[in-house]
């Protein structure tokens, strides 16, 4: 074995193939994490008012503090191609305490010259060890420009008509305090509070895997990550595993329609703990609002 070894590096011709491989996977990997792949969905209602066609909001979910270019040029140079009227934070912007309130602020303060910002918190930021760390950093968020939801709805008017935006924070805020609740039981309870009416209604949230709690809650979209995609994802299988869903998830990406809701899956822009992303690159959700014809399916 090791004279073959020792005869294949002999060949110069061994040596360069190999080093041709190694420096394609290189860049192959650098790509697959480096690169923005941005999805354009359509959500299609007859709630959406006709002042409210071709809304446009940019979903920004599990950014983990990931950098593309300085100071997230080349991110928020998608982002403003999109030409968003609204931008949803879906949680994770940050990776694990101590919360770095400084990169979340810049953040903010760059994408809200951009759009209004609406954020909630995902499990990253909800891990915060306590309420004087986390509060913090809620109130540095609101004076930088976002609005901050949890378990609240506001209402966005044009040309005399209407439409909710609502948000839930991660439910392990929650969790943390009281074992003996459930992430069920927690957003239903925010869900509860902030009910949905005749209008239609808009919900961020990280949390995927309650796209069926959303539906029966009468939520129109829910905007979503938390589930990386499965962080590493198989062709013609999907995602290998996401959190609070394990082996093969069944909410990792795209648009899931149940009933009369939609709830859309961004696979994320940073890494998980698993530092390298696989057949998953980094994935920016554009979501158009279009109000709905006879001929028009409800999510494109």
């Amino acid at each position: 074995m090791k004279q073959r070894f020792t005869q294949f590096f002999r060949r110069p011709k061994n040596v360069a193939a190999l080093l041709v491989a190694l420096l394609g996977a290189a860049l192959f990997f650098r790509w697959q994490n480096d690169s923005i792949q941005v999805e354009r969905f359509e959500c299609v209602s007859a709630k959406i008012p006709a002042a409210f066609d071709g809304f446009v909001v940019v979903c920004v979910a599990d950014l983990h503090e990931k950098e593309f270019g300085s100071n997230n040029a080349r991110l928020f140079t998608k982002i403003r191609a999109a030409k968003p009227d609204v931008i949803a934070i879906s949680g994770d912007l940050l990776i694990d305490p101590p919360l770095n309130v400084e990169f979340a602020r810049q953040f903010v303060a760059e994408a809200a010259k951009i759009a209004p910002v609406y954020y909630v918190s995902g499990n990253h930021e909800a891990i915060a060890p306590t309420q004087t760390e986390y509060l913090p950093f809620v109130k540095a968020l609101e004076e930088t420009g976002a609005t901050v939801l949890d378990g609240e709805k506001i209402e966005l008017k044009r040309d005399g008509s209407s439409l909710v935006i609502a948000g839930v924070a991660d439910p392990l805020l929650e969790l943390k305090v009281d074992r003996r609740l459930t992430s069920e039981q927690i957003i239903a309870e925010k869900l509860r509070r902030a009910p949905p009416d005749e209008r239609f209604y808009l919900l961020i949230s990280h949390r995927p895997e309650l796209a069926e709690l959303y539906a029966k809650h009468g939520v129109d979209l829910a905007l979503t990550g938390h589930a990386h995609g499965g962080q590493i994802r198989l062709p013609f299988v999907g995602g290998l595993a996401a959190p609070n869903q394990g082996i093969f998830p069944r909410y990792d990406a795209g648009a899931y329609r149940i009933g009369d809701s939609t709830t859309i899956v961004s696979r994320g822009l940073g890494p998980s703990i698993f530092p390298t992303r696989l057949f998953n690159r980094p994935h920016l959700v554009v979501c158009e609002l279009k109000t709905r014809t006879t001929t028009q399916p409800a999510v494109n």
